[in-house]
């Protein structure tokens, strides 16, 4: 049976603890989406030099240009996370890059949406119709938005709803799902003096 929401264990880490593994996780999500965003740059930048791009009309030209724009932007939100980790190592400052690996997450999946809908009517405009890239172009926006936005959207005022029925309230300031507050380390045990030690960037 499915856990209802809030039922979840909490995790015994320390808040150092916490943030590390927070920012895995969102680094390891940008590996998987920045994979997808290379790819279809990588043959954008090739459509202006193959022989039949010289026939494709003003609309599809726009629609070119959206794609490839749409996807040079979700390069630079997904790499972004990656270069200013760098940047910021060994500052403490992990919790200032969740924050914007978060938002800069949302921005990069709104232009990959957006590059994937151009696209797609664009290669459809120039083997079908303007109708046929129309609708296609619609179903994939509609696709991207139901996925990637509306039904996670959808499910977190569920649990938050949920949380706030219960009297409970959200630590994470607007990254996702609450995390519940680690427990506190017994006095004079090896949890304690981790969760003073000053806070370490993995390289």
């Amino acid at each position: 049976m499915p856990s209802a929401p809030g039922d979840e264990k909490p995790r015994n880490e320390t808040e150092h603890e916490r943030l590390d593994r927070q920012l895995m996780e969102l680094l390891q999500g940008f590996r998987v989406a920045v994979t997808g965003v290379q790819v279809l740059f990588a043959f954008l930048l090739t459509v202006p030099f193959a022989v039949g791009f010289r026939d494709v009309d003003d609309g599809g030209r726009a629609l070119y240009y959206v794609a490839l724009l749409g996807a040079a932007l979700a390069s630079i939100c997904f790499i972004a996370p990656v270069t200013q980790h760098r940047i910021l190592f060994r500052l403490g400052q992990k919790s200032l890059l969740i924050r914007r690996a978060n938002r800069f997450g949302i921005c990069g999946a709104v232009a990959l949406a957006v590059s994937i809908t151009a696209a797609t009517a664009l290669i459809m405009e120039t083997l079908l119709s303007d109708a046929a890239a129309a609708v296609g172009g619609a179903v994939i926006a509609a696709l991207c938005a139901w996925a990637w936005f509306v039904q996670p959207l959808l499910s977190r005022r569920a649990v938050l709803a949920a949380r706030n029925g219960s009297g409970g309230g959200s630590r994470d300031g607007g990254l996702g799902a609450a995390e519940p507050p680690a427990r506190a380390p017994a006095e004079g045990s090896g949890a304690a003096s981790r969760a003073t030690a000053p806070e370490r960037d993995d390289p």
